[in-house]
């Protein structure tokens, strides 16, 4: 009996991490989840985490190629319950950290070869960049959400713009030669495009603007595109399109009621068990759910850091340099004002945190106190 009550908790902490997690910062609450989520908790647990809570989501490849477990999607978002907004920030997987000589998609990775450190890895390049403690890490493996797309059958996701992609990778076809000889990889890789250089190992996504059924394979590549044609292959474009994946799937979920139906609930266990890390525990997961219908009417804002658009007048935090030794020759992303320097970026996290007007200008950041506007307005 007791070994039937914990497997249907962790059944349970499995599904609400991801979907009152992931769902938490990517949609708001509405309609019968509320009656979801009484049916599955006790509801006179008092919400512990009254303050505001930074919890960092990552999304990681999984399976056996090489560079699984480097996180390819990077997500920090900030619950505040006492103003009712959550804070989103993406962060480009590119982003350089001079002190680890190397990206920010890498700690994750570096500390699971490290006694299975990843998170604290993670937590740790994140709190550098950032200036801001991250108190939970969530790390879910696209493989598994994937797997679990299909076990629901597919998804409807209503494509706003034709996506095309002529450098998606094919997986388990990274370090395909393409008929180079090995000796030759080296120079290829320097002077020529991977396209032109490894035409092997690519092809050609293709996904037609309006409603599309995808199964979680295609699902999975139209959130992961990063090559794609025009305005969908910006970073910006990649976090909206993971968002519309998320709340599809969101939708599916609850339209089957998976969670009143014991067959289904232990299929997706046996999906998600391997396939999400985090140290959030299982005794807090009652305070999540608390925390979900407490800010299930949220104000959702969503930030990328990224370089700005030019075509559009807007200004960004971060710069390209020329790829050189000190990037190991690979192409990254550098705060603008100085590679390492992060100070800009921790006063504009600490702006949006604090719930200010925060306006990235051509040379510093612009920041007003509503509250104070108000004052004067009045």
């Amino acid at each position: 009996m007791l070994k039937r009550k914990k497997t249907q908790l962790i059944i349970i902490v499995l599904i609400l991490i991801l979907f009152a997690g992931i769902f938490i910062y990517f949609q708001k609450f509405q309609g019968g989840v509320s009656f979801l989520f009484g049916m599955t908790v006790n509801k006179s647990i008092e919400l512990k985490k009254d303050n505001s809570i930074n919890i960092l989501f990552l999304g990681i490849a999984g399976g056996k190629h090489d560079g699984a477990n480097l996180s390819d999607t990077i997500i920090f978002a900030n619950l505040n319950p006492s103003n009712n907004s959550i804070n989103l920030v993406s962060i480009p997987r590119d982003l350089w950290i001079p002190s680890l000589a190397a990206k920010i998609n890498t700690p994750y990775a570096i500390g699971q070869m490290q006694e299975k450190q990843g998170i604290d890895s993670a937590r740790k390049g994140l709190e550098l960049i950032l200036g801001e403690k991250v108190d939970y890490v969530l790390v879910v493996n696209f493989k598994g959400f994937e797997d679990f797309i299909d076990m629901l059958g597919g998804v409807d996701v209503e494509v706003q713009k034709t996506l095309d992609d002529y450098e998606y990778p094919i997986e388990g076809k990274e370090n395909e030669l393409c008929g180079h000889k090995e000796e030759d990889i080296p120079f290829l890789a320097t002077s020529s495009a991977a396209l032109e250089a490894f035409p092997c190992r690519y092809q050609h996504l293709h996904i037609e603007k309006g409603v599309q059924h995808m199964d979680g394979k295609t699902a999975l590549a139209f959130a992961r595109s990063r090559h794609a044609q025009g305005a969908e292959g910006t970073d910006f474009a990649r976090s909206t399109r993971q968002h519309q994946v998320i709340t599809a799937t969101k939708s599916k979920f609850l339209s089957l009621g998976t969670l009143f139906n014991p067959i289904k609930t232990l299929g997706i266990y046996n999906v998600l068990k391997n396939n999400i890390d985090t140290d959030i525990s299982a005794d807090e997961i009652d305070d999540f759910i608390k925390l979900a219908q407490k800010m299930r009417s949220a104000r959702i804002n969503n930030d990328v850091l990224d370089m700005g658009d030019a075509k559009q007048n807007r200004y960004g935090l971060l710069a390209n340099p020329f790829p050189s030794e000190e990037y190991k020759n690979q192409w990254v992303l550098i705060p603008r004002i100085g590679n390492g320097d992060f100070s800009e970026i921790q006063e504009y996290i600490k702006c949006v945190i604090e719930g200010k007007i925060c306006t990235i200008a051509k040379d510093d950041i612009i920041i007003l106190d509503p509250q104070e506007l108000k004052k004067k307005d009045s």
